[in-house]
Parts: structure tokens; sequence; C-alpha cells
């Protein structure tokens, strides 16, 4: 069965997601991992279950979702896998990192890239890559049909969406997004956001006051 840890890291609250099922294999999702309690939690977890770390993967590069990936990526051995787009987004971490407090960043670069229809595979399940732009510019999302599980990033968000106002954001293009890509998805996919509680597509369907 897939299982979905969540933790809420750093000063701007992120969500970091570790992803497994009964194999112990697991994909780390979004490490937003910066003081050293955060990620020796990070750790224990991940040693407790007994998992196997595959695959580094960012949903999009802004500063609370990469604080980690260099050291999940030497604690592990693993590649980082981002949407080429995200490219320049990342780079820039290491410009703007410490107006954020963040004076420690560790830079690292992206190992391979990924495209909307890539399968992303953990365990016993798959994750289809969607293209999903407006809060970044390659922003992507997490799909398992099988498991009727999104991790969205921050795009979606219970009842609210993805901010637009940063350098490469556009609420048209957002707006798009999720009408096109996530609110196609059946109604009782449940959704991972990269801030704040979980939802469901249906729900946000409902009640998300920027989608009425």
């Amino acid at each position: 069965m897939l299982q979905i840890q969540a933790f809420v890291f750093n000063a701007l609250q992120e969500n970091t997601y570790v992803v497994f099922d009964e194999t112990k294999d697991c994909l780390i999702i979004d490490p937003g991992c910066y003081e050293g309690d955060e990620r020796k939690e990070l750790l224990d977890f991940i040693s407790f279950n007994d998992l196997k770390v595959t695959r580094l993967l960012n949903t999009h590069c802004h500063v609370d979702h990469v604080l980690g990936n260099e050291f999940v990526k030497h604690s592990f051995n693993v590649k980082l896998s981002i949407h080429r787009l995200e490219i320049p987004v990342l780079k820039a971490v290491t410009v703007y990192a410490p107006s954020y407090g963040f004076y420690q960043y560790q830079d690292t670069q992206p190992d391979d890239f990924l495209a909307e229809g890539d399968i992303v595979s953990v365990g016993l399940h798959e994750f289809s890559v969607i293209f999903v732009p407006g809060h970044s510019p390659g922003h992507i999302a997490f799909f398992s049909e099988k498991d009727k599980t999104l991790i969205s990033g921050d795009v979606l968000f219970y009842n609210s969406i993805g901010r637009t106002d940063l350098p490469g954001g556009d609420f048209d293009t957002l707006m798009d997004s999720i009408r096109k890509k996530l609110f196609s998805l059946s109604d009782d996919v449940r959704v991972y956001p990269g801030h704040g509680p979980a939802t469901s597509v249906g729900f946000e369907k409902l009640t998300n006051p920027f989608m009425q």
C-alpha cells in the first residue's frame, strides 16, 4: 500500500514528502529540511522504517522546497530530478536565500529532467508527471491514478492557490493549469500540497474561493 509521510520544515512551513510502500523503496519530494533537527527528523524516519531512498524530486525550485536538496543527495547518493524550465529558478536560490535568513544554503545541480507524461516509479507504484506552470515556469505535479493521489506542490492548496507574484509566475497560466490539468482528475483524488493540509480535487472544485 502506498504511504505518504509529510514533514513541515523551515521557517516557511513547507511540506516535505516521503513516499513509500511495502517494498521499502521511497521517494523524497521537495526536501525543505534546513536546520539540523529537521534533517535528523527526516533521517530518523527513514532509518526507523528501514526505507531505501531511490530518487529525489522537486515539484519546483523555490527556496523553501530545495533547502535540503544537497543534504538528501549526499546522505542517500541519489539523483535530483526537476523540470528543465526550473534550472534558472534553482540557480537563483543561491543569490536570494540569505535574504530569507537561509545563510547556510548549499547549492546543488539537477542530475536529470522530467517532462509531462514521464513516469516515476516507487516500489509497486507509479506516478505520472503533470506539467502545471503558473506558480513557477517549470512546475510539475506527481499523480498516481491507481492510488488516487496527487502531490501538487504550490499549485493548489486547501481553499487557496499558489502565489503568482514571484519571478516567472503568471496568474492566468496558473488558473489554466488548475482547471485544465488538476480539475480534470476525479473528485476523489487526494491532494498533497506544498503547504498546509491535504485536500481533494472535488472539495476544491466546490469550495476553493479562487475557482468560483
